[in-house]
């Protein structure tokens, strides 16, 4: 098997700007990637709220797995083929606008699946607007077989 060579920001954003611009209409900024960990803000426009204001489900949802598969692209490098199989999200408090900050780490990478978490803030919050969990299929391409 050959050692992973993961991506730095710039070579994400490289990638997703070639294979999958539309991913950018999000909105999303790469503070940091690296140590199986990613780091996104998302600045939130009117695009992202729901009536009454809060950030939309879909939003927090899109935002959490963009992050673990940065993550996961941090570890492992340029897989277009990695795919989310399963998400669960647990939204904890609304949030109706600013900035959100998205924390993924990988919990186990394995060589058919990853496991993850994500932690989503209102910047500078210490408490969670939402929670998730994924799990993401690792193609073969990428396990050396």
């Amino acid at each position: 098997m050959s050692p992973r060579v993961g991506l730095d920001p710039a070579g994400i954003e490289r990638l997703m700007d070639e294979h999958f611009p539309q991913a950018r209409e999000l909105g999303w900024e790469i503070v940091s990637v690296g140590d199986h960990a990613a780091r996104l803000r998302l600045p939130i426009r009117e695009a992202h709220l729901r009536p009454g204001p809060s950030v939309s489900g879909p939003t927090l949802m899109a935002l959490a797995d963009t992050a673990m598969y940065f993550a996961l692209l941090g570890a492992i490098g340029p897989t277009l083929l990695a795919m989310t199989t399963s998400l669960n999200v647990n939204f904890m408090r609304g949030c109706a606008g600013g900035v959100l900050v998205a924390d993924a780490r990988l919990l186990k990478l394995g060589k058919r699946l990853a496991v993850g978490e994500v932690g989503i803030r209102a910047e500078g919050a210490p408490d969670l607007v939402a929670h998730a969990t994924l799990t993401y299929s690792v193609p073969p391409s990428r396990r050396g077989e």
